[in-house]
């Protein structure tokens, strides 16, 4: 059989297998738009729809195209179905960094900013309790891509940014930028951002001194703009002996 031939076997197949799923999505996501509440229990539905086993050897194909049309929907910003179809791609290809990743990010942070600006829903408490359902949305599809992918640094530093700037908890933000620093292939700033980030966690002040001092002692390559400006601010808020502090950067 040719190539060719096998191509257009798997389009009419994959056309006539979503037909089923297309419907379930559908009403899932008319259910999902007329609740404010998003239910995170729902995130294995898309593995319980039953056409894994039928897919066969074309996931990574089939995943590929629910990806590509899951950023459709997100041009035509239907979060729901954006949603369920990013769950639909990450079953699909669990080893998908990428995929993990752009569906946070549409959570996160596009649907979250979204819902805050949504005049459909009653109020402004229901608007900032539909960002904060999103933005939890977008923290558990990193999660759950860490539990697929633990040996990758890209997704603890992309839950390491949820926290820093949606959840504000710059020690959880410490915690995963030095986990992603310990792996293969992590780039050199994720130690300097756990160092960061621990200098702006209220009662880690001693311990993001130390590990910035660490830092600066490496070398000129390490005493960036930032790295010297939070070591001044902690030579200052702990009140480092002077014979003890760096130079000004201008000496």
């Amino acid at each position: 059989m040719s190539r060719l031939v096998l191509v257009a076997l798997l389009v009419l197949g994959f056309g006539a297998l979503r037909l089923p799923i297309e419907s379930s999505l559908g009403a899932e996501q008319r259910r999902l738009f007329h609740e404010p509440k998003l239910d995170l229990s729902l995130r294995e539905q898309i593995g319980q729809l039953g056409f894994l086993a039928a897919l066969s050897g074309f996931r990574s194909l089939v995943g590929d195209l629910v990806f590509i049309e899951a950023n459709t929907a997100w041009e035509q910003t239907e979060w729901g179905r954006v949603l369920l179809l990013f769950r639909e791609a990450t079953t699909l290809q669990p080893r998908s960094i990428l995929f993990w990743d752009m569906a946070a990010w549409h959570m996160a942070w596009n649907a979250s900013v979204a819902a805050l600006h949504d005049r459909t829903l009653p109020n402004d408490a229901s608007r900032r309790q539909a960002a904060r359902d999103y933005i939890a949305l977008g923290k558990d599809f990193l999660e759950r891509g860490i539990r697929n992918n633990p040996d990758r640094p890209q997704l603890y530093e992309s839950l390491a940014r949820l926290y820093r700037d949606k959840l504000h908890n710059h020690a959880a933000a410490a915690r995963l930028y030095a986990k992603a620093a310990t792996l293969p292939g992590a780039p050199e700033y994720d130690e300097r951002f756990a160092a960061y980030e621990l200098s702006d966690t209220s009662g880690k002040e001693r311990a993001a001194y130390a590990a910035l001092l660490r830092l600066y002692r490496r070398g000129p390559q390490e005493r960036l703009p930032t790295l010297l400006k939070r070591l001044k601010f902690l030579e200052d808020k702990l009140d480092i002996p002077l014979n003890e502090r760096i130079p000004d950067p201008e000496e």
